[in-house]
């Protein structure tokens, strides 16, 4: 990929290569000290700069929320996200280069049996606030009430705090929690694949868009990214293929 100067203004019109990282969801990115992070985000971004020649800044956001809104309101020059079209109103993503479940968590006593139960009149689901799987359930249940709690990691405890019938998220942190907390268990199957990309304001343009995109296909060719996610020790990850559309 050649760097050229349009496309390095392009990434930092501040002069400043700003990252935005959410460590909301583990998968991707956990802190690391008090003001730093480690993870696979982590590693593809220092990456990136390298690339372009530059130093890079972290901007460490709780919520996936937040890391979407740095990016589309620009205090953020990248960041890595679930692709949905709500977010790529003001983002353009890359192909995605790991697939992650959205699965559901229920009490071990509870009715429910498989996760087309869910979406029936009465049933309460908490969701991390601004989530992907927020605004995909928020797009496709049509009975179930939708609640939610500040952050992705903070859903299953909402959850038992509030009564919720039913936690969704990323599958590897609901398995976490259940064998941490006890009495709670994970239906089968998964009701979403999320596919976590890398994405930059539109306003940036096709070129830095195009670069963007080259690299992360380049990072999951070269076995980049499954190196980083055996290097963070993350089990349960798929790594994208190659030139797998947003849409697919």
């Amino acid at each position: 990929m050649s760097v050229t100067e349009q496309i390095r203004a392009a990434f930092m019109p501040t002069g400043r290569l700003r990252a935005s990282i959410n460590v909301g969801n583990p998968i991707l990115a956990r802190r690391d000290g008090p003001a730093g992070a480690a993870g696979v985000s982590i590693d593809l971004a220092r990456e990136l700069a390298r690339r372009l020649g530059v130093a890079l800044e972290l901007l460490v956001l709780p919520s996936a929320g937040e890391s979407v809104e740095a990016v589309a309101g620009e205090q953020a020059d990248f960041g890595f996200f679930a692709i949905d079209p709500k977010r790529g109103e003001q983002i353009a993503f890359t192909a995605p280069y790991v697939i992650i479940e959205g699965a559901y968590l229920v009490r071990q006593d509870t009715p429910f049996t498989d996760r087309d139960q869910v979406d029936r009149e009465g049933v309460s689901v908490m969701v991390g606030k601004g989530s992907a799987y927020d605004l995909y359930l928020t797009r496709e249940l049509r009975h179930a009430r939708i609640e939610r709690a500040p952050t992705s990691p903070a859903v299953v405890q909402t959850f038992l705090e509030q009564g919720s019938d039913v936690a969704a998220g990323v599958r590897q942190q609901l398995e976490a929690d259940a064998a941490r907390l006890g009495g709670l268990r994970l239906l089968d199957g998964h009701f979403m694949l999320i596919r976590q990309a890398m994405g930059l304001p539109k306003s940036r343009g096709a070129a830095a868009h195009a670069f963007l995109a080259a690299f992360v296909e380049e990072m999951k060719a070269s076995g980049f990214v499954a190196e980083a996610l055996a290097r963070h020790g993350i089990a349960g990850a798929a790594v994208a293929g190659p030139g797998q559309s947003v849409e697919s």
